[in-house]
């Protein structure tokens, strides 16, 4: 029998990429995604997606409950929880106000698995369908391909390989095909690719002969996009943390800046 599902999935743009596999296995009828805000338009398998914002839930346990909320939440034959994992206080009120919640761990244990498998197998424990092979997938429309992409930027520092390497890398490509850089909103690079919807960056991307970048969401969403993509990665985990895709090749060293660019260069399809 067909069941309405809700996912709730927060975090950041990779946290919600790899995530894609085990949300995908939960579909068994009607699907509801809520997550932020940006990652909203990456939920495509989902009969609707809703920022968590915009629901009042981030609010619940803080203020008296939304009566239309605790409606909305009720009409879910099963919730399937990232959101709320880690506080205890927030998973005995919602067993409180008998809502039909599930909760799945936050993070894989380090070094145990790829993040990816890690998702699906705690889902599967539940009632999630087998057969996924738990690499993220976002469908674009094909394009030609027509150069490389840069995004030399990571929500941390400690992530980020050093820039004047990516301005050496670029004008070493140069010669070989067009390049274009691609930032966030946020980020200082005058003349940058900007796309603020993420799935419209994901076709754009999946526009690209390579993608080049740091150990970021937007590497996981140059993957998910079927890009051929060259990751840095430093101090996180490649075996854990790296994007997944039909052409994802990593390099990786425990100093960013032991990388160089002639590795770079070298791991370019």
């Amino acid at each position: 029998m067909a069941v309405r599902r809700l996912v709730i999935r927060p975090g950041a743009i990779g946290d919600f990429i790899v995530s894609l596999p085990a949300i995908e296995s939960l579909r068994d009828g009607y699907l509801e995604v809520w997550a932020r805000a940006p990652n909203v338009p990456l939920a495509r398998l989902a009969d609707r997606a809703r920022s968590i914002e915009s629901t009042g839930l981030d609010l619940l346990g803080i203020t008296e409950p939304d009566p239309r909320l605790l409606e909305a939440l009720r009409g879910f034959d099963g919730i399937v929880s990232w959101y709320g994992s880690n506080r205890p206080e927030f998973r005995a009120l919602t067993a409180s106000l008998g809502l039909p919640f599930t909760f799945l761990p936050a993070l894989p244990p380090d070094g145990a698995m790829h993040a990816a498998d890690f998702y699906l197998a705690s889902v599967r424990k539940i009632h999630g369908k087998t057969g996924l092979d738990g690499v993220p997938r976002i469908p674009c429309p094909p394009l030609p391909h027509r150069g490389a992409v840069i995004h030399p930027f990571a929500a941390s520092r400690a992530k980020r390989w050093p820039m004047e390497r990516f301005r050496e890398l670029a004008r070493e490509l140069e010669r070989r095909m067009p390049v274009c850089w691609c930032a966030g909103p946020e980020d200082e690079l005058p003349g940058a690719l900007r796309i603020p919807d993420l799935y419209e960056l994901a076709v754009r991307l999946a526009g690209a002969r390579v993608f080049i970048g740091n150990d970021s969401g937007i590497s996981h969403l140059a993957a998910a996009a079927g890009t051929p993509v060259v990751v840095l990665f430093g101090p996180t985990d490649p075996s854990v943390w790296a994007p997944r895709g039909p052409d994802v090749r990593v390099c990786a060293k425990p100093s960013l800046d032991a990388i160089t660019v002639a590795e770079v260069l070298a791991a370019i399809p």
